[in-house]
């Protein structure tokens, strides 16, 4: 990403959450740590990046209460257990959710379908991107004050090097079945949701009756 220019480099800083939220930290804070653009515009973009990418998966939670072709985001592991989390603790829960790989998306998606006030986790959404950008920046720009010109390749491969170890490590906690962060998010610690829309033979929501035309 610090190889990009202009507008490529503000492209790709807003559009890489879309893929991966933490790859596209790390990109942008390595491009700020470059020089390869001004770091008072790479800090908005990146983080209207991440508020765009997360804020329509909680549309999907919503959708999931109503249509049976967006009911399947409702069903996948930890859903559940996300939207158990963000009706007792919300702030804790988004908290959470930002800064462990692995654990958004059911969060978000439940935030939607446990019908999360869509203001309050948006401004949430803000909130933890700038925390979470906040963190990183000011990290890689501390070690690249201290580390120099060396910084700038190695603290990139490190920063992905660990978040690949760590997915790597949740992924087979899952494979094995022991706990982790969330508890884990993952279907050992699912449960059925009777009363919730398209579960256990509670329909899904009607569309509000379509006025008759005079």
């Amino acid at each position: 990403m610090a190889m990009l220019t202009g507008w490529a480099l503000y492209a790709a800083i807003f559009f890489t959450p879309f893929i991966q939220e933490d790859v596209a930290v790390i990109g942008a804070a390595t491009a700020s740590l470059a020089g390869a653009a001004h770091t008072e515009i790479i800090l908005p973009v990146i983080l209207a990046g991440l508020v765009a990418s997360d804020a329509w998966k909680y549309w999907m939670g919503r959708l999931a209460r109503r249509y049976d072709w967006a009911h399947k985001f409702a069903e996948k592991p930890g859903v559940s257990v996300a939207g158990d989390l963000i009706r007792k603790e919300f702030l804790q829960t988004m908290l959470t959710a930002r800064f462990v790989p692995g654990t958004r998306i059911p969060t978000y998606i439940a935030a939607g379908f446990f019908r999360a006030y869509y203001p309050k986790y948006v401004l949430t959404l803000m909130f933890t991107a700038s925390l979470y950008v906040g963190i990183v920046f000011g990290l890689f720009h501390w070690v690249g004050a201290v580390a120099g010109e060396h910084a700038l390749f190695w603290l990139p491969i490190g920063a992905v090097v660990l978040l690949v170890a760590y997915i790597v490590f949740r992924w087979l906690n899952h494979v094995r079945r022991h706990e982790g962060p969330m508890t884990p998010l993952t279907k050992e610690f699912d449960h059925p949701m009777p009363d919730m829309p398209g579960f256990e033979g509670t329909p899904l929501e009607e569309k509000p009756d379509e006025p008759e035309n005079k």
